[in-house]
């Protein structure tokens, strides 16, 4: 049970765009504020850490906003608010090392050489720089785009993007690594 609320969260978390689209055609956006809710409320209970408790906080009150004024903004702001926490997390452990990524590193690699500290500082900075972008085009959507422009961008393609960016820092790792082995 333990590791399944985290796994079901993050389904959840990940077709929340496609749903809220399609909820909205179906019901008023007070009601489609009621899975928003849901969400807040167990990533409060699943998690002891601030910044999640945050995270969760600010969801429910966009998910107040929704059901109060009946309105789909607060709904659609949701994916702006996890690119803010994101931030925040990457950004704060650049200030307070070590840098999230370091973290993630020393998990595999325990004595971590200087070099290794220098480049994960520096892919924090880059994942940093991509939240700042996502949630800017997130919001943009959220404000200008239709819904099924929101949705897909959102649902889809920030994700897809995500997973570039994975993927790239990934090839450029093994060519760190292969010039720091032959260095």
């Amino acid at each position: 049970m333990k590791l399944l609320r985290p796994v079901l969260l993050g389904l959840v978390s990940l077709a929340y765009p496609p749903l809220v689209y399609l909820g909205l055609g179906h019901f008023e956006p007070r009601w489609m504020a009621l899975p928003l809710a849901g969400m807040a409320v167990v990533r409060a209970v699943a998690t002891r850490e601030k910044t999640w408790l945050a995270a969760a906080a600010g969801a429910l009150v966009l998910a107040a906003a929704s059901m109060l004024g009946n309105h789909a903004l607060p709904l659609k702001l949701y994916p702006v608010l996890v690119n803010a926490v994101l931030l925040t997390v990457f950004a704060t452990s650049l200030a307070y090392p070590p840098s999230v990524i370091e973290r993630l590193a020393r998990l595999r690699e325990k004595n971590l050489p200087p070099s290794g500290v220098a480049y994960t500082r520096r892919v924090t900075q880059v994942w940093c720089g991509f939240f700042v972008l996502n949630g800017g085009i997130a919001l943009g959507t959220a404000l200008w785009a239709s819904g099924a422009t929101w949705a897909l961008y959102n649902g889809l393609i920030s994700y897809g993007l995500m997973g570039l960016l994975f993927a790239a820092e990934w090839v450029v790792r093994q060519r760190v690594r292969a010039q720091h082995a032959h260095g």
